[in-house]
C-alpha cells in the first residue's frame, strides 16, 4: 500500500487563518479525488510561543470543521515556509478503501490506525503537553509519556516505532551548560532504554523549532509474518548513535555520566512482498562525523544529496533484502529544512537539478549543529 505525499501552498497571500483555509480547500479537492488523509503537517510562522499555543486550538477546530470524518493525524509546528507565505502543508494520503481506516484521539492527540491482512500502522502527530517551553527535558518527558500511553492504548509499544519526527524548540540553545538537543537526547535514551526491547532504532529526524517546547510525530507498525525491517547504513557516515563525546555539545547532565548520542538509523528498509519503502532519516552534510562545507550552503546541499544517494543505492539495498529495489529508487517524500530564509533559492535550485521531477517541501528550521545550514529527509519506493 503506497502512500502519496502532496504539498499545498496558498494561492493568494493573506493572514495565517486565510492561508490555511486556502490550503484546506485544496486538501478537500484531493479527498474528493479518492484520497484519504492519514497525516497533515502544517508548517507555519508564529511571532512567539504564546501566540502559537493560543492559535493552535483555533486552527485545529477549523481543520476539524473542514475535514469532518476524514480527520487525520495533525501537527501544527513553528516552521516558517519561504516568504511571503505564512503556511505550507504536507499531506500523507492513501487511496480510499486500500486499508481499514480508523481515526481516534488520546489526550487531545489525533491519530490514525490503518489495518490490512498483513499489518497494522499507527500514525500520530502533534504529541506535546505544550507546557514547559523553557525546559526541554521536561517538555520531552511529557511528549514521550503521551506517546507511550497512546501506543499502549492501541496494544503497541515503542518497539513498534519505525519512523519518528522530533521538533525541539531552540534546539541549539544552552541552559546551565546543557544544550537543548542534548537534553532531548538524554530523555530519548531514557525512554528507549526502559521501553524499547528490539535491536536498533527507528528512522528519525531531529530539527529545531522556533520558540520552545518539544513536539513528536511518529509511525508505528505491528508487522505480519512476511514484513522484513532492516536498518540501512551509509558507508561514508558514522552511525549517529556511535558519535564520540567530542561531537556532542555541552556538559554532562550528571557527574560521571556520558552524554548520549542521537539514537536513530540513517534509514530503515521495510519490505512486505511487493510493498517496499525506505524511510530516510534527516540527513545533513556530514562525512564520518565531521561537518562538511561550513558556511557554504551550496556545498552542504550537494554533500547531503550524495549522502541520500548512498542510502538509496539499489545494489546495497538488494544485499539487505534481495529483490526489493529492482529499479531506480524514486523519492515520494522529500522534506528540506533550511536554516536561513536567504538560502531557500540556492538549496531549492540544487535539489531540483538532482531530482527534477520531485515534489518537495521547503521549510525554515535550525539544524542540530550550529555549523549545519540545511538537512533533508525522504521516503523512497521502487520505481522505473
Amino acid at each position: 500500500m503506497s502512500k502519496r505525499y502532496l504539498v499545498y501552498l496558498p494561492t493568494v497571500e493573506g493572514d495565517l487563518e486565510d492561508e490555511i483555509k486556502q490550503c484546506l480547500q485544496q486538501i478537500n479537492k484531493s479527498i474528493l479525488s479518492g484520497l484519504l488523509p492519514v497525516k497533515l503537517n502544517f508548517f507555519a510562522d508564529f511571532p512567539d510561543y504564546m501566540t502559537f499555543v493560543e492559535s493552535r486550538g483555533k486552527l485545529l477546530s477549523l481543520i476539524s470543521c473542514e475535514l469532518g470524518n476524514s480527520l487525520p493525524a495533525v501537527n501544527i509546528s513553528v516552521h516558517p515556509p519561504e516568504k511571503p507565505w505564512k503556511v505550507v502543508v504536507e499531506g500523507t494520503f492513501i487511496i480510499k478503501g486500500s486499508m481499514k481506516f480508523m481515526s481516534s484521539s488520546f489526550e487531545s492527540v489525533n491519530y490514525v490506525v490503518l489495518e490490512s491482512e498483513n499489518r497494522k500502522e499507527l500514525w500520530a502527530a502533534g504529541i506535546s503537553s505544550y507546557q514547559d517551553p523553557e525546559n526541554t527535558g521536561k517538555a520531552a518527558e511529557s511528549a514521550f509519556e503521551i506517546m507511550k500511553g497512546l501506543l499502549e492504548k492501541e496494544h503497541m509499544s515503542l518497539d513498534h516505532i519505525v519512523r519518528q519526527w522530533n521538533y525541539i524548540g531552540n534546539i541549539l540553545a544552552v541552559s546551565e551548560g546543557v544544550q537543548n538537543y542534548q537534553a532531548f537526547n538524554e530523555v530519548r535514551n531514557d525512554y528507549y532504554t526502559r521501553y524499547r526491547r528490539v535491536a536498533g532504532y527507528p528512522a528519525a529526524t531531529g530539527v529545531g523549532m522556533k520558540h520552545g517546547g518539544v513536539i513528536l510525530d511518529f509511525c508505528a507498525v505491528v508487522p505480519g509474518k512476511s514484513l522484513l525491517i532492516k536498518p540501512v547504513h551509509n558507508p561514508n557516515q558514522v552511525n549517529a548513535y556511535n558519535y564520540s563525546q567530542q561531537v556532542l555539545v555541552g556538559k554532562k547532565q550528571e557527574s560521571g555520566q556520558v552524554k548520549h548520542a542521537p539514537q536513530f538509523e540513517r534509514a530503515l528498509l521495510m519490505a512486505d512482498g511487493d510493498e517496499v519503502v525506505l524511510h530516510i532519516s534527516g540527513t545533513a552534510s556530514i562525512i564520518g562525523q565531521k561537518t562538511m562545507g561550513k558556511d557554504d550552503v551550496a556545498e552542504q546541499t550537494i554533500v547531503t544529496l550524495e549522502n541520500i544517494k548512498k542510502l538509496v543505492d539499489t545494489e546495497r539495498l538488494n544485499l539487505l533484502i534481495p529483490g526489493t529495489f529492482p529499479y531506480h529508487a524514486v523519492n515520494s517524500l522529500f522534506r528540506v529544512y533550511i536554516k536561513k530564509q536567504e538560502d531557500f533559492p540556492v538549496v531549492r535550485k540544487i535539489c531540483r537539478e538532482h531530482f527534477p521531477k520531485l515534489s518537495a517541501i521547503f521549510i525554515e528550521a535550525d539544524i542540530c549543529r550550529d555549523d549545519l545550514l540545511m538537512e533533508i529527509e525522504a521516503e523512497a519506493e521502487p520505481g522505473m
